[in-house]
């Protein structure tokens, strides 16, 4: 059995390979090529550097990848993001130094802080929670600084590729009659030219 299915495979598969002759293997000089663009969107020439720019013009002013990539509306999210972190980061540092004035003044002898009735060791536990608090702004900043950076380039490298309705993955919703309950899946849709 397991011979047979050797035999078979080779008659299918091996055999067509040998069956081509030398001439049909040689490239004819005078043979034109036509290419036919079936898109409706025009084509666009391949720039193996636009990546590369997209990532640097992020990286020198924030947002100026994805205006060059002409995703105009990612661009208030960036400033809003990094606003936010700068933002905090002012609010935590104010914050922290009222706690650590407070505090040194304590320590210098005075009771005439701002915060009585709260004990030493809490100004210290405030102080340590301010400066977290601000060490979580500078990452959260830099960290949409850099997605910036990274959205530009991956954005570069998506609109070069082409994207055509011959493969689909989409969400398929269906009832079932026998049992009255719904039924989720996903099927993915190949179409052949």
């Amino acid at each position: 059995m397991k011979n047979n299915f050797i035999y078979i495979f080779l008659l299918i598969f091996a055999i067509p390979l040998f069956a081509q002759t030398t001439d049909s293997l040689t490239v004819k000089k005078d043979v034109k090529v036509i290419v036919v663009n079936d898109s409706l969107k025009p084509k666009v020439e391949y720039n193996p550097l636009a990546p590369a720019r997209a990532a640097f013009y992020s990286a020198v002013v924030p947002g100026l990848g994805q205006a060059y990539n002409k995703k105009y509306w990612k661009i208030p999210i960036i400033y809003a993001g990094m606003a936010a972190g700068v933002y905090f980061y002012k609010q935590q540092d104010e914050e922290y130094d009222r706690f650590r004035n407070a505090y040194k003044r304590r320590l210098a002898g005075y009771e005439d802080d701002e915060f009585q009735g709260i004990s030493d060791d809490r100004l210290i536990n405030a102080q340590k929670s301010a400066q977290r608090n601000k060490d979580v702004s500078i990452i959260v900043t830099i960290a949409f600084y850099l997605l910036n950076v990274v959205d530009a380039n991956v954005d570069a490298h998506l609109q070069q590729y082409e994207v055509s309705d011959d493969l689909s993955l989409q969400p398929n919703f269906d009832y079932n009659q026998f049992n009255a309950k719904p039924q989720y899946g996903m099927s993915l849709t190949y179409r052949f030219k």
